[in-house]
């Protein structure tokens, strides 16, 4: 049996793209970037929503591009030519390389939070872990995919995904969720005006019936994307035609089915691209199969015949196999039972042959996507600590300068408040020198395990930027609020029973605040929060002190941490 058409890899034909415009030239593309990050960004997003390209000439634009980008900086630019690179390396069959490429592609993506990038490399994941007959795994990339998107995820590759994860559902044997998915693919592919996406939605939705045995529902489905095909004056692709017979051969409409068969084949033969050189033979096997259960054995033999001369000049070992498969089932048919236990007998030994070697194969490509899963584990943890204080555990100066400023970027963006406290552990020195770093230590460590307890917001965080000083930032909270849970942490840490670590020695904390507005920089907020320190400093320690942009709350005092007049 051939492949299910799968999304992102089997477009339709015809001269023109879904949208009605000219189909994608990608030589022309490559030759108006000279180097234009825009002009290359709009060529990458078109790859990704094409499927009509050829691989060389495709990884040659990829290469350009990277080259390029490198050169004038555009670093998202540089990563997503590599995984245009590694999606071509999928369709050569190499399949190692891809997902070392993809690695790397995801680390990148993960630690900058580019979520389009995160959905791609996700999706093409997926596919590699089908190919390699892990389908728990491509659902969970094909997973993935769909939870790293957000607004700014193009729809093309949001409806790309959804496709992906219903194909997985399909394949895991979760017919209802597949369903679900790709009615969501389709209602999404109508509100964008996405033809080509809508039609490989409904194509892969038909043959996930058909594989099921729902020859009906799979005609309903069929009969929906003829709808939208003959609305936009569309000739039917190859793959679509492919499945039109399937699944017109299981509801027995034999005619239907040939009529449909044929026509495929014409359509293949008359495009210029094909990245599979598998196809023509996969249309082959299943007119073989249409004319077998039609009665026409003696025409199904010719395309049987057909199907092994073409299988051996392209080096095509499963479709040698299903050929031999197709050839006994044709035997059997005519009641030919010696030729047809003959031809069984070598479709099972080339059959032996072809899942030892895909054994090998599978089992080399598993051991590099571990080895690779590994490596960004480890590369993922290495980073981790590297973004976070040793002593204390919490994140350190490096976290705070790769993300704060996105963060206030999003609250900005969102409305959300947040309010930036720096806090300094009074005459720190002293415990240091009267008993020892030991219990310095210890109190650093404890002073952040308070802080770490502190409600802080979503992508709020604590941080120890060196030495004593700390860092704490507050999101969603108004600053009146904020400043009451700095207050209490002042309070917690001034009563904390610190005698068995200072004995006699007091452990105190001063607190200066400062509150975001919508043209704060990172910059300017650290710089009105150390002011105000400063002046918690000067005004006796022990206190916090409000930057004027901050607000105290109303109907609440304390003894030491009154505003003081800037």
């Amino acid at each position: 049996m051939n492949a299910a058409p799968q999304a992102d890899s089997v477009p339709p034909s015809g001269p023109t793209a879904a949208s009605g415009t000219l189909a994608f030239d990608p030589v022309a593309a490559s030759r108006t970037l000279a180097f234009d990050p825009a002009a290359a960004s709009r060529t990458l997003d078109r790859f990704e929503d094409d499927g009509d390209f050829d691989v060389a000439e495709t990884e040659r634009i990829a290469v350009e591009i990277e080259a390029g980008a490198e050169a004038h900086g555009e670093t998202e630019l540089v990563w997503r030519a590599r995984l245009l690179r590694a999606t071509m390396h999928e369709y050569r069959g190499d399949l190692a390389a891809s997902a070392r490429i993809l690695s790397d592609v995801l680390a990148w993506a993960d630690a900058h939070e580019r979520r389009q990038v995160q959905a791609s490399a996700h999706r093409v994941l997926a596919r590699l872990h089908r190919a390699m007959g892990d389908m728990g795994a491509s659902l969970d990339h094909s997973l993935q995919c769909v939870n790293a998107q957000d607004d700014s995820t193009p729809v093309s590759i949001r409806i790309a995904c959804m496709i992906k994860l219903a194909d997985a559902f399909a394949r895991t044997g979760s017919a209802g969720a597949a369903r679900e998915r790709y009615e969501e693919a389709d209602r999404l592919a109508v509100e964008t005006g996405n033809l080509y996406k809508r039609i490989m939605a409904l194509n892969n939705y038909a043959y996930a019936e058909y594989e099921e045995g729902n020859g009906e529902q799979a005609r309903s489905v069929l009969a929906r994307l003829r709808d939208v095909a003959r609305a936009h004056g569309m000739p039917l692709g190859f793959s679509v035609l492919d499945t039109v017979a399937r699944v017109e051969t299981l509801c027995g409409d034999h005619d239907a089915a040939e009529q449909a068969a044929l026509a495929a084949l014409d359509a293949l033969r008359g495009e210029e691209l094909t990245q599979d050189a598998d196809a023509e033979t996969d249309l082959l096997l299943t007119l073989a199969l249409v004319q077998r259960r039609k009665g026409n054995l003696a025409a199904a033999l010719r395309t049987v015949a057909e199907v092994q001369q073409e299988s051996e000049r392209l080096s095509l070992t499963y479709n040698a196999a299903q050929a031999l498969f197709e050839r006994s089932e044709i035997h059997a048919a005519a009641g030919d039972y010696k030729d047809a236990y003959l031809a069984l007998s070598e479709f099972n030994a080339a059959q032996e042959r072809l899942s030892s070697a895909e054994r090998e194969v599978q089992a080399r490509n598993r051991q590099v996507m571990f080895e690779v899963a590994e490596a960004r584990r480890q590369a993922e943890w290495f980073r981790e600590q590297a973004l976070r204080d040793a002593l204390t555990g919490l994140r350190n100066r490096r976290y705070v300068d790769e993300h704060l400023p996105a963060l206030l970027h999003r609250a900005t963006a969102e409305g959300s408040p947040v309010t930036i406290a720096l806090l300094d552990l009074d005459h720190f020195k002293r415990i240091n020198d009267t008993l020892s770093h030991e219990a310095g230590d210890q109190v650093l460590t404890a002073v952040a395990s308070l802080l770490d307890a502190v409600e802080v917001g979503p992508d709020g965080f604590a941080a120890r930027l060196g030495g004593e000083e700390f860092l704490l930032v507050v999101r969603g909270t108004d600053p009146g609020r904020a400043v009451t849970r700095l207050e209490d942490l002042r309070r917690t840490i001034a009563d904390h029973p610190w005698q068995p670590i200072t004995g006699e020695l007091p452990v105190t904390i001063s607190i200066g605040i400062s509150a975001a507005a919508p043209d704060s920089t990172q910059r300017s907020l650290l710089s009105e929060a150390d002011e105000a320190l400063y002046r918690a400093k000067r005004g006796g320690r022990n206190r916090i002190h409000l930057a004027p942009n901050a607000t105290a709350p109303k109907r609440r005092r304390w003894r030491d941490a009154a505003r003081l007049a800037s």
